[in-house]
């Protein structure tokens, strides 16, 4: 159930650190067909924008990234009315040049992930284009934002989503490397494949919170060194978002937003 007066046309998913975007915001509970999500929603107002926020941890941290509802997650922030979706996440660099405070905006992802629910559609034939799995329009509006406020953000590269919560091995991280892969990361997928199953225009910003363990032979990664950095750039990373909100197109004509056009689907989409 959803408070029908409280509505949203951009959801944003918060990362590890990134507990809170919106300064006056109003909460509200969504219950969704496949759970509760991560936590309360918090829905408010940027630059004339209605935007509903989720941290997708939970605000306390209490979900660890195989355990996150990711179906009740997306499903509740286009229940409120949001059809683009940004998603700022921490992630290790698989390269050296990009190192820790780095912020990338990908345009491609591996799924190394095992074991979680990653459709909608167990009924019938709903097979969703996914060769691109980010928004152009949302990646575009990212990288504009990125250099306004301050560092200008890599444009592109390939994200890796492992099962997590453990960190790579050195080999494994050479490995990802060797492939020429950009980023490794524990939360981007299904978070983005759910979302164009849902036909939501959904774009990631990743900050670099270390090198990952096979890219350093003297280092390894820690949860406090990611934890660290991650906090020291929240502010950056919130005010990148605010702004590529504001630069978001006001209507989605992009290919992902066609995504289910002309498909059956087993049940009514919110």
């Amino acid at each position: 159930m959803t408070d029908a007066g409280i509505r949203a046309e951009i959801g944003v998913i918060g990362g590890s650190g990134f507990y809170e975007l919106l300064k006056e915001a109003e909460e509200v509970a969504v219950e969704t067909p496949y759970g509760e999500p991560s936590d309360a929603i918090c829905v408010g107002e940027v630059s004339g924008r209605r935007v509903a926020f989720l941290p997708r941890h939970g605000r306390h941290h209490s979900h660890a990234p195989h355990k996150i509802n990711y179906r009740a997650n997306m499903w509740a922030l286009r229940s409120l009315g949001a059809r683009r979706v940004l998603a700022p996440c921490a992630v290790g660099s698989l390269r050296r040049e990009l190192g820790p405070g780095t912020l990338v905006v990908p345009d491609q992802l591996i799924d190394r992930t095992s074991g979680r629910v990653q459709t909608f559609y167990d009924d019938g034939a709903v097979h969703v284009s996914f060769a691109d799995p980010y928004c152009g329009h949302g990646r575009t509006a990212l990288l504009k934002a990125a250099a306004g406020a301050g560092p200008e953000a890599h444009d592109g590269g390939t994200m890796v989503v492992v099962e997590g919560p453990r960190f790579s091995t050195r080999a494994e991280s050479q490995w990802f490397a060797a492939a020429g892969w950009t980023l490794v990361n524990m939360t981007g997928h299904p978070e983005a494949v759910l979302a164009r199953e849902l036909g939501l225009c959904y774009s990631s910003i990743a900050l670099v919170t270390d090198l990952d363990a096979g890219i350093d032979a003297d280092e390894s990664v820690s949860q406090e060194d990611v934890f660290k950095v991650f906090t020291e750039n929240t502010a950056l990373l919130r005010s990148v978002i605010l702004e590529a909100v504001q630069l978001l197109p006001e209507h989605a004509e992009c290919p992902c937003a066609r995504a289910l056009n002309g498909m059956d689907l087993p049940f009514e989409l919110p």
